[in-house]
């Protein structure tokens, strides 16, 4: 029972990460009916450029809490994120947008390629290590009895971090439900996911709506 339990907790964690990346595809993908293949490389941008904040501001500041870190390094990688997935739909899908189908697909497998390339440029070809920001010391959840062929107490942990993911994924995937089902740009959305050009008829910007999705599921 407690590896069941432990196992499921993991899995919870390793799902959460999981579903905040596919949100993204998913916003695209619902409103042009295309997979954006260069939304990867946009995450792993954003993580790098959090990871070169945390350790310009841990070089300047040694003594910063571990908390403000954190926060550095969102507040640092949401907004390029944001840029970088606007820059993708604004210069290889939007010109691309009454082409074949077969054309902003590579296109997108371009951009990805370009996008590791200038990430190897700029951060190069090793491993980096992440540093940590937030305790990683578990919390017990629940302690097992040892049974009479265990001598020692089997427990349920969970890590502040791995806390800190499932919350977050649960309160962004809520406020995204909320944001498509019952907010003005969500019926945008809706509208131009079914028919673009009659969705401009009404006077929706498809555009507009297409750049905020891109902007919205890399944030």
């Amino acid at each position: 029972m407690d590896i069941f339990a432990q196992q499921l907790i993991n899995g919870l964690v390793l799902g959460s990460i999981y579903a905040l990346v596919a949100l993204g595809y998913t916003m695209v993908y619902g409103v042009l009916g295309l997979i954006n293949f260069a939304h990867g490389e946009v995450v792993m941008i954003g993580a790098m450029v959090a990871f070169s904040a945390i350790t310009l501001f841990l070089g300047l500041f040694p003594e910063t809490p571990g908390w403000i870190l954190f926060l550095v390094g969102v507040l640092s990688a949401v907004p390029v994120c944001m840029l970088v997935s606007f820059s993708i739909e604004r210069f290889a899908y939007r010109p691309l947008r009454n082409a074949p189908r077969l054309a902003p697909l590579i296109s997108a497998i371009g951009v990805s390629i370009i996008l590791q390339t200038l990430a190897m440029i700029i951060w190069g070809r090793n491993y980096l290590i992440f540093p940590a920001t937030l305790p990683t010391d578990p919390i017990t959840l629940h302690t097992f009895a040892p049974s009479a062929d265990v001598d020692y107490e089997r427990i349920v942990s969970i890590t502040p971090v791995q806390l800190l993911i499932v919350i977050v994924s649960a309160a962004l995937m809520f406020s995204l439900t909320y944001t498509v089902n019952k907010t003005r740009l969500g019926k945008a959305m809706r509208a131009t996911s079914e028919n673009p050009q009659l969705a401009g008829l009404m006077g929706i910007n498809a555009n507009s709506v297409i750049a905020a999705t891109f902007v919205i599921g890399a944030a």
